[in-house]
């Protein structure tokens, strides 16, 4: 009954006439205040001729381009995505929402492009009289029948207004000071009499308020018998797409192509949840800043940017995990929150879970994917290593250069502490404490010419898991400039190496690999490198107050000790 009259109220205040079905609009923003929504239209208006604004219900001024037919606006909203024109999650728009039209001031012509002239759609009113079954009621009908509501009703009432922007308090039941004050600023922004209590065709309205979101992104129950997994998903802007166990992916259709929702269904016990949830971090769909809890045996993660907000959650009973991944645009927090409520509440197990081998593996695969789906990866990563037993790290400067974050290993949150470009050499610091395996002894005796070095790093930007050793020899004690700050190696090293320590037969540290783009502008032999001396590293730490080790000449480790001395003391830098 009620779904009949959420959609008797959209029949009533949308279905204009026949020829509104081939009205579309891009919309690009909404705001909560006609003054901002007005300034913003007039700076989209300086860029665009067909600026449009309108109220769109619950408190919001939408601003759209068009209107188009659907096949024009579905190639203006990628071409201006494509162009960076207008805000990543900008999306079709039907007009369905529209109501008052606030821009062009004194309104503007309706007509779709590509169609002929026809009459404009009527204005609607933003709270409009519609087919309701709730009586007319006094003030005190009103009290009398809210006294009559189940608690379950009181809540759900209190969750529109908390969704509506009007309540900021607990979901209890209880109308207080602050469910009132919700009430009567509802009663307020839509023209009716604030006497802070709702009558029963008031409650009525807000509820098709809070309802109208599900019917505009069409929910629907969606059961997928293969992962055992039933549930309400927005079919409106997500379909079915693939299996990749342990997911069943709904990928985003064109009026909204940056939403996705994943079914997670998988055996398992607590350490695949652990596993799990340690994955579900490291993907491009999750944005790194946000809450996430693992406890007992559930978990939740919600990451968002400036381009997408994310929420995960899965559980393990009877040793089968499942759960759900929703994505979504972000800056579009009502509808967001509103369709993850349902999302949740209409999560249903049933039997069976992804078998892992339901897709046999095919030529797509890579390691920087997981089940199909991209893993986040940094934008640019060079070696490090320790030089103190509290973790501080020396790497090149171009690790961490215009970073948003630096990590050790692509786990550890780390900051800089000294940078010191005109020697090639940065220190950082992790932000939570880090206990290295093995740290940095500096040689401290000049070197002999020709004698072997070894480059410990990551030369493939930390694909493989573990350091390498690149092997060469000494070929000077200084640059070809003559500069005793650096030394001269033949040896044939990777970009990503650059940062690693340079370190003689016995393991000590001579110096640091630098960069070759920052050593000469001629082209040199491939086999030509440079590094600092560790003398100049040693007085940049001295500055930081740490003080590295050093030692003497020594004996020559087996290259099997060599290559365990470097993995204990290399560590990827990344730069995201």
């Amino acid at each position: 009954m009620f779904r009949a009259l959420i959609a008797a109220f959209f029949l009533c205040l949308f279905a204009v006439s026949v020829q509104a079905q081939d009205r579309f609009w891009v919309q690009v923003e909404a705001h909560p205040t006609l003054s901002e929504a007005t300034e913003r239209a007039r700076v989209y208006a300086s860029r665009f001729d067909d600026v449009q604004g309108y109220y769109l219900g619950r408190g919001f001024y939408g601003i759209v381009l068009g209107p188009y037919s659907e096949s024009l606006a579905r190639q203006e909203l990628r071409r201006l995505l494509r162009d960076r024109q207008i805000p990543s999650d900008s999306y079709l728009q039907n007009g369905r929402r529209f109501e008052q039209q606030f821009w062009p001031i004194g309104g503007g012509s309706s007509i779709p492009r590509d169609t002929v002239e026809e009459e404009p759609a009527p204005e609607l009113s933003a709270l409009p009289q519609v087919p309701l079954t709730a009586p007319f009621e006094t003030l005190r009908e009103a009290r009398a029948s809210e006294a009559a509501l189940p608690r379950a009703n009181r809540e759900e009432l209190q969750r529109a207004l908390k969704w509506a922007g009007f309540y900021d308090a607990a979901i209890d039941g209880s109308f207080g000071r602050g469910t009132r004050r919700a009430m009567e600023s509802w009663q307020v922004a839509y023209a009716q009499e604030a006497t802070g209590v709702l009558t029963a065709r008031q409650r009525e309205q807000l509820l098709l308020q809070y309802n109208a979101v599900l019917i505009d992104v069409d929910m629907q129950t969606v059961r997928d018998d293969e992962a055992g997994i039933q549930m309400q998903v927005p079919t409106a802007v997500v379909a079915f797409s693939e299996y990749q166990p342990p997911f069943a992916k709904f990928a985003g259709q064109s009026s909204l192509p940056s939403a996705q929702v994943l079914f997670i269904s998988q055996p398992g016990d607590a350490g695949r949840l652990a596993g799990l949830f340690e994955v579900l971090q490291i993907l491009d769909l999750m944005p790194p800043e946000g809450p996430r809890e693992l406890r007992g045996n559930s978990f939740f993660i919600e990451g968002a940017d400036t381009d997408i907000h994310t929420f995960a959650t899965a559980s393990l009973q009877d040793g089968q995990i499942k759960g759900f991944v929703l994505v979504w645009p972000a800056g579009d927090n009502r509808r967001r929150s509103r369709i993850l409520d349902v999302m949740r509440s209409s999560f249903e197990r049933l039997d069976g879970v992804l078998d892992p081998n339901l897709v046999p593996p095919g030529e797509d695969q890579a390691i920087d994917l997981v089940s199909g789906l991209a893993v986040r990866q940094p934008q640019l990563s060079r070696s490090g290593f320790y030089v103190s037993s509290d973790g501080i790290v020396v790497t090149t400067p171009e690790a961490v250069a215009g970073c948003s974050r630096i990590t050790f290993d692509r786990e550890t949150n780390a900051e800089v502490i000294a940078n010191a470009p005109e020697l090639g050499v940065a220190v950082l610091r992790p932000i939570t404490p880090v206990a290295p395996r093995d740290v940095a002894t500096f040689q401290s005796e000049i070197p002999r010419l020709n004698d072997p070095i070894a480059i410990a790093g990551y030369p493939f930007n930390g694909v493989l898991s573990a350091p390498t050793l690149t092997f060469g020899v000494l070929s000077d004690i200084r640059d070809l400039q003559g500069d005793d700050r650096f030394k001269r190696l033949s040896a044939r090293a990777h970009a990503s190496n650059a940062g690693g320590p340079v370190m003689d037969a016995s393991g000590a540290v001579l110096g640091m690999l630098l960069p070759r783009q920052g050593t000469s502008a001629q082209a040199l032999p491939e086999d030509v490198q440079f590094s600092l001396d560790a003398a100049q590293i040693a007085g940049l730490l001295a500055e930081q107050g740490v003080v590295p080790a050093q030692t003497g000449a020594g004996e020559a480790l087996s290259s099997v000790a060599l290559s365990r001395k470097a993995a204990d003391m290399a560590v990827l830098v990344s730069c995201w």
